[in-house]
Formats: C-alpha cells, structure tokens, sequence
C-alpha cells in the first residue's frame, strides 16, 4: 500500500479527550441500580428555553434572512448588542466594531491565535489546559510553553514574564478556569495584562464561563483602560449561556483591526456563522437576562453542594471549583486515567483523567496530571452530586 502525505502536526495531535472518553461507555450496559453518572462534559444538555425556541422557530419561517449567507463577523444587531452591554458591565466603550461573531468560542480562539501566530511562534498556556486549545496550537505547529499552575491552582504572572521572548506573541488564560474552575482575581488578571502589554504581546483571555461566575459586577477592568486593543482579546461562548450548543455562536472581541484579519480566516472556513443561532443569542441578550440569573443561581447552588461533599471523602482533595467543574486530587498510586477507567466500570462514574488537562510523566510532567481529575458537575443536581460523593467514598482501586 502506498504510503500518502500526511500533517504531521495534525497526525501528532492527540485525538478529542471527549470522543476518547465517549468509547469507555459505548456498548456497556450499567445496572438499573446505578445508572452512569455522566461529569465529563461541560455543555448543557437541555435546550434553550421555551421564549427562545419561539423567536428560533419564527425566524424558521418568518425571516428569509435567516437562510441566507451574512456577514462574515456577524449580524450587526448582535455585534452591537454585545459592544452596549459589555460596555455597561465592564465599565469601558466598546463598539460593534470590536465584535466579531464565531462559529463557537472554540473558532473564536482559532481565529485570534491564527491572526498573531505564525508556524513556529510560541505562546504561552497554563496547564492544566483546556484542551481543545493545545490540540489547536499542536495541529497549527505553534510552541506551547506550559507555564503549571501553582497553589490555589493559580498561574504566576511572574513566572509568565520569564518566559518571553521574541518567539512567544500571546498568553493564554481562561477564567472562571476550565478545567479546574478557579476564578482569576482582578489583580491576577490585570498583572498578565500588565506583563503581556510590557513584552509587546496579546492576552487572549476566554471567558466562556462568565455568567456564572460567584461574584457580580466585571469579573476584570481591562476594558475601561484607554488602550486595551494594543494587548486584550476577549472570547465568549452563547451556548453555555443559552444553551445554543448545537448552534455553535461565539464571540470574539478585539481592535478592529485585527478582526479585519480574522475575518479572512474565518471566511475561509465557515462564510459566516450560524444564521439562526445569532438569532437566537440576540434574543436570548436582549430578553433572558432574569432567566440567565436564575441559571447562574442554581449553578452556584450545585458548586456550593461541591465544596461541601469533599470534605467528607476520604483521600480526596478539591483543588479548584467553580463554574462548571471542580478538580481534584485522587488518593490512589494508579495514573488517573487508570482510574478513570475503573470508575466506569466499578462504580458508574464518566470523569475526566488530569492526563487530558496537563503534560504527562511520559511527556516531561510533574506526575500533576496522574494525580488529578476534572468533574463537570452543571447537568448533576443536588441529588445527583450526592450520589456521585456515595460512589466516591465506595470505590477503590485495590
């Protein structure tokens, strides 16, 4: 058989952590008394509420627009939409020009890191990661400097600092975190800003989980400052807000003149996003910001159920929580993804290994990712993470 040319960046990129994990349960049958606990995913798996499944199902068959081609970086309704209310809550002034709309927070990140890297540059990517942004980097070519996490799960802006040189063009954070759902203070947040604008680089910071963070108010002050489109780049996922997951609309906010250059990126791969999805993101802005409490509220509710079930589970640690998830230390000698596995098969239970979050043993890691998990409790309740801590406390490894 004849050997083709393949990408090698692309063939050395490791396969989707979720699909992997996918295959640990497919085909397993669990017992009617312990049916899977399923906390390895952080997307929302109810649709969008009523209201805004009305406003989707009338721009169906009431807006001719809504199949059609459009601009290339979004409507400019929610453009617009989105520059007036981040205005108001981050205390800057920004305008629809600063807006662009993705196919997915995911394309959003895509899109800012290929307008700042080339092949070759450098950025720099606390660990534990997200992973869909080292498989990004990975398959781009781009050098990722894995920059780990200290106490309180909490990257150093100073140790970022002695990182840089002329290779590196961007860091890379994500607060509330995924996957370990620390939320970075404003001090921390604007100390990155502050080493990223010295050294002449970008600070992409994806804020995807936002509206669920335990304080109100503006989570950072970066948009008030005068120049903040010399250095930021903010990304911002709807689904998780309105749950338009299989709508795929994201954001991404920067100088315009660089979403001028995003924009040939992204008409090179989707045209333009999602018609209907804007559609509904808009609706869901300008309508549900009482319903988006509420949410906010009940996922406080179950972080809350968290932080209070680790204490009692022997060996266990809870290291970060928030958001979506809680991370946590495992007490067993066996890799986490060992575990991982015996969970599903022992006690019902899909959780994310630490290996898909940071560098392996084998790869020159701190043993960091076999100590750790990721739980993506938002689509367990309060009985739910309650019989989630039973299982916990049951199993073991020996």
């Amino acid at each position: 058989m004849t050997v083709r040319p393949v990408n090698q960046n692309l063939f050395d990129t490791i396969s989707s952590p979720i699909m992997d994990s996918r295959g640990w349960v497919d085909g397993v049958t669990f017992p009617t008394d312990r049916p899977l606990i399923n906390v390895s995913q952080a997307a929302p798996v109810d649709p969008p509420p009523a209201p805004l499944r009305e406003a989707l199902a009338d721009a169906v068959l009431n807006d001719a627009s809504a199949h059609l081609y459009g601009a290339v970086l979004g409507i400019s309704e929610l453009r617009a939409e989105v520059a007036k209310q981040w205005s108001s809550v981050y205390g800057g002034s920004l305008a629809g020009a600063n807006v662009g709309i993705t196919s997915g927070c995911n394309q959003a990140f895509c899109a800012a890191i290929s307008s700042l890297c080339a092949p070759g540059d450098a950025v720099i990517l606390p660990a534990p990661w997200y992973f869909n942004h080292k498989m990004w980097l990975d398959m781009a070519g781009i050098e990722c400097r894995v920059l780990m996490c200290g106490d309180g799960m909490l990257p150093s802006a100073q140790d970022a600092a002695a990182m840089i040189d002329d290779k590196v063009k961007a860091i890379i954070l994500v607060t509330p975190n995924n996957p370990s759902g620390v939320e970075y203070s404003p001090a921390l947040v604007d100390a990155f800003y502050s080493v990223a604008k010295d050294a002449g680089i970008s600070l992409v910071i994806d804020e995807t989980y936002r509206d669920f963070h335990s304080c109100t108010g503006a989570p950072h002050g970066l948009f008030a400052k005068a120049d903040w489109q010399d250095t930021l780049i903010q990304l911002y996922s709807f689904s998780k807000a309105y749950r338009l997951t299989g709508h795929r609309v994201g954001a991404v906010i920067s100088s315009a003149e660089r979403l001028a250059q995003m924009e040939k990126f992204l008409d090179t791969l989707t045209i333009c996003p999602n018609q209907l999805g804007q559609r509904g993101a808009l609706f869901g802005m300008q309508n549900l910001g009482n319903w988006l409490g509420g949410e906010r509220l009940e996922i406080l509710d179950r972080r809350a159920a968290m932080v209070e079930g680790f204490p009692n589970l022997s060996g266990w640690e809870l290291k970060g929580c928030g958001a979506y998830f809680a991370y946590a230390s495992h007490p067993f000698k066996a890799s986490s993804h060992d575990v991982a596995k015996a969970l599903v098969e022992q006690a019902s239970i899909l959780a994310l290994p630490g290996t898909m979050f940071s560098p392996t043993l084998a790869e020159g890691g701190t043993g960091h990712a076999e100590q750790h998990f990721r739980i993506a409790f938002a689509n367990i309740d309060r009985v739910g993470i309650g019989a989630l801590f039973e299982r916990l406390a049951a199993f073991s490894m020996e």
